[in-house]
């Protein structure tokens, strides 16, 4: 059945998407807000995740302590994350909490205090976090590798920031930083649970409907420049017990064309069963990786396309050797048949499990919202898997997987020795 949400556009701008689901007395609420990380301007990356933390501490009108006590006393939980692209407020009450439970989550979002205080303890958590991935191979590389291959784009910057950006980050920067962002215009507010569809409506409308901040001109999402040469960078880190792997290529846009065939051929690469062609043969055939699998971060720009795996240190050379050898073989049309029709079944069989509860029902509805896809996108959404074709797939392939291209990033207890420039 398909969700039907109900959707309704205020009069300041703010998006509205209501979907009843009686099936539990609880519901899930999420803002979004397009004030994520790509927000953030040069040299003063993390000011998004240090708004994020603070947020929800405290407004002008309810203390910290008010909110934490107000959220215990019902059973309700409330969070605040900082994504690329927008920075979501999200919430769970039972539903006869939903009229205090929404009212809070508004006011946190329009009406942050910013104390000094809280600021100070928030940044303190947010240094410790930025501390703690640069002590895990899997963090570092990661960014090590975003970093090389979009070296001039937003993409490239840590969303976390740094040691040193966030340390400069002023209470007037965050100040700043919501009045400029935190907008009507471009604010989504989706509730999915036991509460009537209309009602929803209603509560935004008294909620939002006297917030009416101008947003500044949008920052340009420009495209991503195509890699052009192989690169291997290392960070030795030999306390370490495993070597991470990050190996990236720029992948799609989310509006491409091509996105569901290079969704499909992705999962065949390696995510389908127990890693798709890459799990096959470097974890279950060779029995080197702990773990290994590809992922496709399809955004508003091309974001990467990128295969992780953790090995030993012995074993980083043959990876990254079985690694090409996989990418290169799906890339000259190895993928059959089978494989595409078993992908399409997994991951049009994936999309009733998604939405079996109202928390990723509202994930759904706000993601097909951020990248305006339509409210009946679920309904369409198992035909666009299913037009998927063998060709489809070979062809985008061959347009985004090539080893030669890679920016290969190795964290961990490896040094490269002068025989191994070859994988470089």
């Amino acid at each position: 059945m398909p969700l039907n949400p109900l959707r309704r556009t205020l009069a300041n701008d703010i998006v509205v998407l209501a979907k009843e689901n009686r099936t539990t007395p609880a519901v899930t609420l999420l803002i979004g807000v397009r004030a994520g990380a790509y927000y953030d301007v040069n040299g003063s990356e993390g000011t998004a995740a240090l708004v994020a933390r603070v947020l929800d501490r405290g407004t002008t009108s309810r203390s910290a302590s008010d909110i934490a006590d107000e959220l215990d006393n019902r059973g309700a939980a409330l969070s605040v994350v900082a994504g690329r692209h927008q920075l979501t407020v999200s919430a769970t009450c039972l539903a006869e909490d939903f009229d205090t439970i929404f009212a809070m989550a508004a006011d946190i979002t329009q009406h942050p205090l910013f104390d000094e205080r809280e600021v100070e303890t928030r940044r303190a958590e947010l240094l410790t976090a930025i501390l703690q991935d640069e002590d895990d191979p899997g963090a570092v590389a990661v960014d090590l590798a975003m970093s090389r291959l979009y070296p001039h784009h937003p993409y490239g910057r840590r969303p976390r920031g740094s040691t040193e950006s966030v340390s400069k980050i002023t209470r007037d920067d965050l100040v700043d930083f919501h009045r400029l962002w935190f907008t009507p215009e471009g604010t989504t507010v989706v509730v999915v649970g036991d509460v009537d569809a209309e009602e929803v409506v209603h509560a935004a409308s008294r909620a939002f409907g006297s917030w009416s901040q101008p947003r500044p001109v949008e920052p340009a999402v420009p495209s991503a420049a195509p890699h052009t040469e192989r690169d291997l960078a290392v960070t030795p880190m030999m306390n370490k017990a495993q070597v991470d792997i990050a190996y990236a290529l720029v992948g799609v846009r989310r509006a491409d064309p091509d996105y569901y065939a290079a969704w499909v051929m992705n999962n065949a690469l390696g995510q389908y069963a127990l890693g798709g062609r890459l799990g096959d043969s470097i974890r279950e055939k060779q029995g080197m990786a702990y773990y290994v699998y590809s992922s496709l971060d399809a955004s508003l720009a091309e974001g990467p396309l990128m295969i992780r795996a953790g090995v030993s240190g012995n074993d980083v050379e043959r990876t990254l050797s079985s690694i090409d050898q996989e990418v290169g073989h799906v890339r000259d049309g190895g993928l059959t048949e089978k494989e595409i029709s078993e992908s399409k079944r997994y991951l049009i069989g994936s999309i009733p499990r998604q939405l079996e509860t109202n928390s990723g029902i509202a994930g759904f509805l706000l993601s097909a919202e951020f990248h305006a896809l339509g409210a009946d996108y679920d309904a369409r959404l198992p035909g666009e898997i299913g037009a998927v074709s063998l060709d489809d797939a070979h062809r985008v392939a061959a347009r985004l997987l090539d080893p030669g291209r890679a920016e290969i990033a190795v964290a961990g207890p490896w040094r490269r020795p002068a025989a191994s420039e070859a994988v470089a």
